[in-house]
């Protein structure tokens, strides 16, 4: 199957072929479900979750968020794995300064880079070499105060754009405008570091995401791509991902062909 080249209109979820290869200009997104897995899927996945992952878990107050994160992390090692050729339980991850995962031992201009994000059961995960990538997925609420938070985060040329808009579609655009945002963080790795204000992304629905401005280096903006996805019904979600000229092809886990990625 060819993957769609940047600024297309989003493929298909489409299951994946036996053999799976990942070129350094392709960025591949999965989407999974975190909810629907029996007792004994959820004892797999943890079982195969490294010892501060199922520590992380049993923190967890409420019995439905521990098991999302257990099946979030335990797809995860299941999709990193089929690209490595290697067993889910024996990757190991390491942490940048500001908590950004990567693959342990994984170095060099063809290395595995991968982001992950869930929302309310849904689970998304963008997986490339050789460059940064981010993703952001969220629930599209409509009881949020959506002009107040925007002025509070978002960057006075956002909030102009958002201002501007009919109100039917403000709310779709300040989801749109969030992911984007955190996706470009989650990409540059930075964490809370990197203000929402000190850059600005594109936010009017049909038109193609991008990031329109950074401060203090306005050069910053050229080195980035953003894709909108269409996720769900009732989500929003952004990809980021460093440089141009990839191609993106979109997968739903699990393969019901297959018992594992």
């Amino acid at each position: 199957m060819k993957a769609a080249p940047i600024g297309s209109p989003v493929p298909l979820w489409r299951f994946p072929p036996e053999t799976l290869g990942l070129a350094c200009d392709e960025v591949h997104v999965w989407r999974a479900s975190l909810d629907q897995q029996t007792p004994s899927q959820i004892q797999s996945f943890l079982d195969n979750l490294s010892e501060d992952e199922q520590a992380r878990a049993e923190r967890f107050h409420f019995e439905g968020d521990r098991e999302h994160f257990v099946v979030a992390r335990g797809v995860l090692r299941a999709i990193l794995g089929n690209y490595l050729n290697r067993a889910p339980e024996c990757l190991s991850f390491c942490y940048s300064s500001h908590g950004k995962p990567v693959l342990a031992g994984e170095s060099g201009k063809d290395a595995i880079r991968f982001s992950v994000s869930h929302s309310h059961g849904v689970a998304l995960y963008a997986v490339t070499r050789g460059r940064e990538v981010g993703i952001d997925l969220e629930r599209i609420r409509f009881d949020l105060p959506v002009a107040e938070i925007a002025e509070r985060f978002f960057s006075p040329r956002e909030v102009a754009m958002l201002r501007a808009l009919p109100t039917g579609v403000q709310q779709q655009a300040f989801f749109r405008c969030w992911t984007c945002k955190e996706a470009y963080i989650k990409a540059r790795g930075e964490g809370l570091s990197l203000p929402l204000d000190q850059f600005d992304v594109s936010l009017v629905p049909g038109e193609p995401a991008a990031v329109l401005g950074t401060r203090p280096d306005s050069s910053e903006a050229s080195r980035w791509s953003l894709q909108e996805l269409t996720s769900a019904p009732g989500y929003a979600a952004a990809l980021a991902v460093e440089g141009h000229h990839w191609r993106l092809t979109c997968w739903q886990w699990p393969d019901p062909r297959r018992q594992s990625v």
